[in-house]
């Protein structure tokens, strides 16, 4: 009776299940799980998270890079308190400033916000959050899969614009009265965002500022060296040439032409004697008329 009372508790069902098959009926409910959680972890398969430091500031581990495929995800500032947070149910991806005006709230509350001449809650939501519009292409980086009871959070972080990082939530509502099985979960999650190739985060896969950063490709092969020019061939020997002559009745000038000036010149009135090293030319008016 007393081994009895202490399985009370958990039912007499309970107690017939763990008495028939053992640890086996534990070790079944294990397997089939919580619909949501089986989801999540469906998700988390499929994508790297990013380790961010505590305030945002900063990529400390980078995971997968993920592209937006619907305009308007909305993110705040790493100096904001709080993350911007949208919702994406039926095929619509929406921002939800109620969220935000409840965030702000809070921090009023704390003294972290000042509402200033009267505002709203909602005043002090968007002037506490410097906030940026994410559009279809753009990317980024999942530092969070969270499950909550409506659905399961993803949560985002950006690479600097101007040097200030954004931050956000995407919460990915469950359809009512239902948890949907994995597959079809991560279905819909690749309607908003999938992850880039492998290919494309290794070349780089943020053409616009802000974007994550990617790894520089190999670097280009060196251009082979310039081949040798071909040796010049030398001109060819002269061909032997007549020696020079000289004949009566030549002037001067072409004598100097034939055998070049002479190594001095001697003036006789009307004769001129141009002297070379083995030879002696006479000229009489400008003209040869003797060689020696």
């Amino acid at each position: 009776m007393e081994q009895l009372r202490r399985f009370r508790p958990f039912g007499l069902a309970a107690v017939a299940a763990i008495l028939v098959l053992g640890p086996q009926a534990v070790r079944l409910k294990a397997q089939v799980g919580d619909p949501a959680t089986l989801d999540q972890e469906k998700l988390a398969a499929q994508i790297k998270l990013t380790k961010a430091a505590a305030d945002h500031s900063d990529v400390v581990t980078p995971g997968d890079i993920v592209m937006l495929h619907k305009d308007g995800l909305m993110m705040c500032s790493s100096a904001s308190s709080y993350a911007f947070s949208n919702t994406y149910s039926s095929g619509v991806l929406a921002p939800n400033y109620n969220n935000r005006a409840k965030d702000a709230a809070k921090s009023f509350l704390k003294g972290r916000l000042p509402f200033g001449g009267g505002g709203s809650a909602t005043d002090a939501a968007n002037n506490g959050c410097a906030s940026r519009k994410f559009v279809a292409g753009e990317k980024f980086w999942v530092t969070g899969i969270v499950v909550q009871k409506d659905g399961i959070l993803v949560s985002t972080i950006s690479d600097p614009y101007n040097d200030v990082r954004f931050y956000g939530d995407i919460k990915f509502l469950f359809p009512k009265s239902s948890v949907p099985p994995p597959d079809d979960f991560v279905k819909t999650v690749a309607e908003v965002i999938t992850v880039q190739p492998p290919d494309d985060q290794a070349q780089g896969g943020q053409s616009n500022q802000g974007q994550p950063a990617q790894a520089a490709g190999p670097a280009a092969a060196p251009a082979p060296p310039p081949a040798p020019m071909a040796a010049i061939p030398p001109p060819p020997p002269p061909t032997d040439a007549p020696p020079p002559t000289i004949a009566i009745g030549q002037t001067e000038d072409q004598v100097t032409a034939a055998f070049g000036q002479p190594l001095r010149a001697a003036k006789l009135g009307a004769k001129k004697i141009l002297y070379y090293k083995d030879m002696k030319v006479t000229l009489t008016n400008g003209k040869v008329s003797n060689v020696e």
